[in-house]
Formats: C-alpha cells, sequence, structure tokens
C-alpha cells in the first residue's frame, strides 16, 4: 500500500507487532470483531476476514479467563492460516487479572488496550493499572490507554468540577468533560512512563459520540502531546448515520495531521459483514489522498439521460471485482492500488471522465448509438457494442493491470 500525501510527523512511531503506527509512517486502519473470543474457530474466521478486507491492527474483547485462555490458539491457527495481523486485547475491569493468570495470552497479544475509567478506583485503580504496564514491560507490548467518555474516570471528573467551582470564570459543562479526557488520557500515560513503559510503546486515545466533541478533544491531545494517536468515534451508529459522523470528524482531524491509526466503530446491519467497517476506513483516507487501497472507481449519479440502469450494475460488478481482487493484485501488482476506474453513463462527460482516468469507459444513454468507447490513459482504444460489454470491459482492465503493474 503507498501513501499519496505525507502525514506529519507530529507523533512518536509504535510498533505494534509488524506494524508502525504514528510518526513519519502512513496511517493505519484498524477493526475490532464481535464474536465471542472464547469460541476460537469463529474469531479465527471474522479477524481473517477483517485482514483480507485490508484490517492491519484487529482488536479482540479479552474479559474472561475463557477469552485470554483462548487468545494463545487464536494467534496460532491464524500464523497456519498466513494471517500474520498484530492482535489488540481489549481489556476492561478485569485485565489485570487475565493478564497475570494467563502469560500465555499476555505473550501472543501485540498490543494491550487500558481504559483508565474501568482499571479500578482509589488505590486499587493504581496497583491495577500498574500490574498491566509492568505485565506490557515484561513482554515488551505496545498500550493504548483509551478514554471513553461513556466510562471517564470519576476521580479525575470530580476534581476538575471541584477545581471549576472555585475559579474566578468557571467552564461549561461540556469543557470540564472535555478537560477530564485529556486530563486523563496524559496523566495515564505519564504514570505509565513513571512505571518503565516507553513513549514509543504508547498510544492514546479520546473517543467520543458527538462529532464537535470529539474534533475539539484531539486537537487539545495533539496540541498537548506528542503521543501516536488512534482516532474514532465511539457508537457511531448504523448505517448512512454511522459512516457520515465518523467521516465528518475524521475528516477533519487527519486534514490538520491529527491521528495516526483509525477506527470506524458502525454498528452492523442485521447479518451485515463486519468488514464494512474497514472498507469506509479505507475509504475515508483513499477520497481524501492519505493513502491507496483498491483501485477508485468513478461514476456518474445519473440523470434523465440515463434512463437505464446499464452502468449502475456495472459501475457495482467492477467496484466488486477489483476488490476482491486486491488481496492477490496487492502482492501481484504493486502500485495497483492507485489505479483509477470510471463507468459513465452518457455522452455529456462519459468521455471526458474517462480520459482522466486509467481506464474508462463511456456507455450509451438515452437516445445515444447503443456503442460505448473505451479509454486507456487518455487514449481512445476499442468500442464495445452487443451484450458482452460488461465482460469484454473487465477483461480490458484485467490486462491493463497485468501490462502495467507486473
Amino acid at each position: 500500500m503507498t501513501q499519496n500525501k505525507a502525514k506529519q510527523a507530529s507523533s512518536v512511531a509504535v510498533r505494534v507487532g509488524q506494524v508502525q503506527v504514528g510518526g513519519p509512517h502512513p496511517v493505519i486502519v484498524q477493526s475490532m470483531t464481535n464474536t465471542d473470543t472464547a469460541d476460537v474457530s469463529a474469531t479465527v474466521q471474522q479477524v481473517h476476514e477483517l485482514a483480507q478486507a485490508g484490517s492491519e491492527l484487529v482488536r479482540i474483547t479479552v474479559n474472561t479467563q475463557r477469552a485470554a485462555q483462548a487468545v494463545p490458539f487464536i494467534r496460532e491457527k491464524l500464523d497456519k492460516q498466513g494471517c500474520h495481523v498484530p492482535l489488540v486485547g481489549d481489556f476492561h475491569f478485569n485485565g489485570h487479572k487475565l493478564l497475570a493468570a494467563e502469560p500465555a495470552c499476555a505473550e501472543a497479544l501485540d498490543k494491550y488496550r487500558i481504559n483508565p475509567g474501568n482499571v479500578g478506583r482509589g488505590k486499587k485503580r493504581d496497583e491495577q493499572f500498574a500490574s498491566m504496564i509492568e505485565t506490557a514491560c515484561k513482554h515488551d507490548k505496545a498500550v493504548r490507554i483509551g478514554v471513553n467518555w461513556g466510562s471517564l474516570d470519576k476521580e479525575v471528573v470530580i476534581r476538575l468540577m471541584d477545581e471549576n467551582a472555585l475559579a474566578s470564570q468557571p467552564k461549561l459543562a461540556n469543557e470540564i468533560t472535555h478537560e477530564a479526557m485529556v486530563s486523563s488520557a496524559l496523566e495515564s500515560a505519564a504514570r505509565a512512563e513513571a512505571l518503565g513503559l516507553a513513549k514509543n510503546r504508547i498510544i492514546l486515545s479520546c473517543k467520543m459520540s458527538g462529532v464537535q466533541d470529539l474534533i475539539a478533544v484531539y486537537r487539545d491531545l495533539a496540541s498537548r502531546s506528542d503521543y501516536a494517536l488512534h482516532l474514532g468515534l465511539t457508537e457511531a451508529g448504523m448505517g448512512s448515520k454511522g459512516i457520515v459522523a465518523s467521516t465528518a470528524a475524521l475528516s477533519v482531524l487527519l486534514q490538520e495531521g491529527i491521528g495516526d491509526t483509525i477506527r470506524i466503530s458502525l454498528t452492523p446491519e442485521p447479518g451485515g459483514s463486519r468488514t464494512t467497517e474497514v472498507v469506509v476506513a479505507q475509504e475515508i483516507l483513499q477520497t481524501m489522498g492519505l493513502r491507496s487501497f483498491t483501485p477508485m472507481v468513478v461514476a456518474c449519479p445519473g440523470c434523465g439521460r440515463t434512463s437505464s440502469t446499464y452502468f449502475q450494475q456495472l459501475a457495482k460488478d467492477i467496484q466488486s471485482w477489483l476488490r476482491l481482487q486486491m488481496p492477490g493484485w496487492r502482492e501481484q501488482y504493486p502500485g495497483v492500488a492507485d489505479m483509477s476506474v470510471a463507468v459513465m453513463g452518457c455522452v455529456v462527460n462519459g468521455p471526458g471522465e474517462s480520459k482522466q482516468a486509467n481506464i474508462g469507459i463511456s456507455l450509451p444513454g438515452t437516445g445515444e448509438r447503443p456503442v460505448a468507447p473505451v479509454y486507456v490513459d487518455g487514449e481512445k482504444t476499442v468500442t464495445l457494442k452487443g451484450d458482452a460489454i460488461a465482460q469484454e470491459f473487465q477483461q480490458i482492465v484485467q490486462k491493463y493491470v497485468e501490462h502495467t503493474f507486473s
């Protein structure tokens, strides 16, 4: 995968398995399973699917002893399948116990996610947090200190509220929440460093479900630290709402050079694939020109000139076909992810858009001649007609890839 636009090297790079997060490295796409981690087969299958879709890190829930005991077997089975995607353990409430009781789990994971808001309270919080950090140091693992506004550290909130009550110009409630998020992350990171965890093993996140809240918090966090940052709108929602909200928030931050790894936390449609969140993350980065994952398909929206749905079906089929080819093409044809394909529906913009793409086809609109000129790197090469246009165009794309990127 290539990076089209340099990301600001405003953070310290962190190694997670064989993946580098932060510093000058490209923004990394990650995802999370929703299987019962204790179900080894189901979890292995979903991790593999997410990795095949392009997830470069995959997080799994580790909430019970059975789940912790399953982790080494999940890692082993994935490795046997040739799937070496780094695994992140998601710990809440009892992570200190599970990591201590199951050292094979601690070793098999590449990163631990710790939530300062539920690692413990009072004296226990410090002891339990320290236990997890010491385990990370022992096994040389990266740690994400993941603050979430739904489980914010109450002690930090109470302290800031008390300070605010005494201030001459008190802040608004949402400003206190924002400050609590950032303070919790930075104070926890400082504590982790004091316990011996190096800065280049720490990633921070401050997840909120409001777009403007997320932007404000991450701007503040980025201005006050140089830790690698994980971006994501928590509880983004389902379908278009979740996609639009996540895109709106992350695009602003990424454009400002903030963020080193992203996850799109979509609620899956009933029966829907978990890989949708990976595709959305990739498309955000690719449409912004930050990275390339799969050839981009340009297609017109259709109008009264395109009463036939033929071009819509062809655009859909080509896009699906290209994505299916990418696991094999990625290694065999370096640079193919930067290719652009245009599928246009009439003569108005069809030829022009087709000439701008690496390969483009201008299908006939309503009342136009039933022919479809094909353009390759700006030059008209052939005119297709008849019932096999789709198949012939796909063959042209295949030959172009083999000839250009081999």
